[in-house]
């Protein structure tokens, strides 16, 4: 037995110095790097383009549709104001915004609107100058397309209303007390002139309270007519859906 136990470590011994002359752990080798999950594949947008009034067999006409509810600027073509305006009168106001439908579509802004002025009442026969619009009309380079749409918002001192009773109008505003109180005081002023003129006491008191009396209830009944110059800005909201593809 001894020989084998000798034989057996020379052997030992001689792959030892074959390999360096000691023995060693093989080295371990480092993890791999966690895998990335690959990144999701980027949404990409179709490809806007301006509508042309005809229908792909592949798209349903929703796909051609700018939704109630969207919201553009408008720049009125015509002057309009409550002094002169009349029922039934045309005007136009033409795009300043895209209308967006979906699938890309869009009607280019600069299209053009045909409107008729509903109602209108002056601040001389009302108090308070108001005028209602309908919009009637789009025209586009396909044809025209009817459009419902009503005024949400006028720059300037004006006030809009909006509602199923109110649709369209427009309101001027009103003189306020302060300056009826003020016409009132300077009618009272002036009123009493001529008393004093006349040196009579009792005609500057009367004189005065009756001029001051007329000037309040003129100013304070008296309205501002309404003015919309040409190139006055309106925001329109579509009451219902506007289809941009030919009947």
């Amino acid at each position: 037995m001894t020989w084998h136990w000798r034989i057996g470590l020379a052997a030992s011994a001689a792959i030892a110095e074959a390999l360096g002359g000691s023995f060693t752990t093989p080295a371990q080798e480092p993890p791999p790097p966690p895998q990335e999950s690959p990144a999701p594949p980027e949404q990409t947008q179709p490809p806007s383009k301006p509508a042309n009034g005809t229908r792909s067999p592949d798209l349903p006409v929703e796909a051609y549709a700018v939704v109630p509810g969207t919201k553009f600027l408008v720049r009125l073509e015509d002057e309009l104001d409550t002094k002169e305006a009349r029922e039934n009168r045309k005007f136009k106001v033409r795009t300043l915004e895209p209308l967006e439908a979906g699938s890309g579509i869009y009607l280019p802004p600069g299209a053009e609107i045909i409107g008729h002025v509903s109602r209108v009442e002056s601040a001389e026969i009302a108090g308070r100058a108001k005028i209602w619009l309908t919009f009637d009309d789009i025209h586009t380079k396909f044809g025209r397309l009817p459009i419902v749409a009503e005024v949400v918002s006028v720059p300037g001192d004006h006030s809009v209303k909006a509602g199923p009773t109110q649709e369209g109008l427009i309101e001027g505003r009103t003189s306020t007390q302060q300056a009826a109180a003020q016409a009132a005081a300077a009618g009272a002023a002036l009123g009493a002139v001529k008393g004093v003129k006349d040196k009579d006491k009792k005609e500057i008191a009367e004189g005065a309270a009756t001029a001051a009396l007329a000037a309040y209830l003129t100013e304070s009944g008296r309205g501002h007519e309404l003015d919309l110059p040409k190139g006055a800005k309106l925001e329109l909201e579509l009451e219902r859906a506007l289809y941009l593809v030919k009947e």
